[in-house]
C-alpha cells in the first residue's frame, strides 16, 4: 500500500488566526497517531501529484495564483479530497470555482460565544458527537446558504446572539465533487479547539472521508512524519 499523505496549506491574504500554529501541530500529531504523512506548508500550490487530501486550514484571501488554481482543480479531477477548515470559507472570493468546491462565502460572525449544534452523526466527522453538540466558537453567516451538499450540522440560533441565517444555520457539510470529495467546517477559530479530542476526531474523520481512506487503513502505511 502507498503512502498515505496530506499537505495542509495555510497561506493567509487577509486575515490570520493566531491558532494556525495549534492547528498545524494537531493535523501533524493526528498523522503520527494513525498513520498518515503530514506536509504543511504556504509556498504557492503546484502539483498535488501523491497527496490524498489537501487542507485549506484557515486561510484567507486571494491565496493562489494561476498554477495554484489548476493544481487544485487536477488534484480534485483526479479524485483527490479537499477539507476547508473555518476561514476557508473567507478564502478566493475572485475564483467562482472555489466558491463552487467549498459550497459556501464567509458574510460575517458575532463576537465568539457558545451555542448548540444539531448534528447528524451519520458521517465519520460527526459520528462520534452528540445530537447536541454544547460548543464555543466563531459562528460564521454565509453570503448564501450551500447549494448541493449534505450539512452535517446546523447552529441554533436562540442559543447565541447574532445569527443572521435563521433557521437550519449550516455549518458543516460535505460534497462529491467530479470523482473528488470536498468537505467544509465552519469550526475551529481558537486555538483551544485543536487541543480538544472531540474536535480533532472530527477532523480525523473529515480527512478520511475526503481522501477516501476505508476506516483504520491509514495506519497500515506507516507512521512517519
Amino acid at each position: 500500500m502507498s503512502t498515505r499523505q496530506v499537505l495542509v496549506y495555510t497561506a493567509t491574504a487577509a486575515y490570520r488566526h493566531e491558532s494556525i500554529p495549534a492547528a498545524v501541530a494537531a493535523i501533524g500529531e493526528l498523522g503520527a497517531e494513525h498513520g498518515f504523512k503530514v506536509h504543511a506548508t504556504e509556498e504557492p500550490l503546484r502539483s498535488l501529484d501523491g497527496y490524498d487530501a489537501v487542507v485549506f486550514l484557515s486561510t484567507s484571501g486571494e491565496v493562489l495564483d494561476e498554477a495554484g488554481r489548476v493544481a487544485l482543480l487536477d488534484h480534485i479531477a483526479g479524485g483527490g479530497g479537499f477539507l476547508g477548515v473555518h476561514s476557508a470559507a473567507c478564502t478566493e472570493y475572485e475564483w467562482p470555482a472555489y466558491g463552487e468546491l467549498l459550497g459556501a462565502r464567509f458574510a460575517g460572525h458575532p463576537p465568539v460565544q457558545p451555542a448548540v449544534l444539531t448534528v447528524d452523526r451519520s458521517h465519520p466527522a460527526t459520528a462520534h458527537l452528540p445530537r447536541q453538540w454544547h460548543w464555543t466558537d466563531e459562528w460564521y453567516d454565509f453570503r448564501s446558504p450551500p447549494r448541493d451538499v449534505t450539512v452535517l450540522a446546523t447552529v441554533d440560533e436562540a442559543t447565541y446572539v447574532g445569527g443572521g441565517m435563521g433557521v437550519g444555520h449550516p455549518l458543516v457539510w460535505h460534497r462529491r465533487h467530479g470523482r473528488g470529495r470536498s468537505f467544509y467546517t465552519a469550526l475551529g477559530h481558537a486555538t483551544e479547539a485543536y487541543g480538544d479530542p472531540v474536535f480533532r476526531a472530527h477532523l480525523l474523520g473529515a480527512l478520511r472521508w475526503v481522501a477516501s481512506w476505508p476506516e483504520g487503513t491509514e495506519r497500515l502505511s506507516g507512521r512517519s512524519l
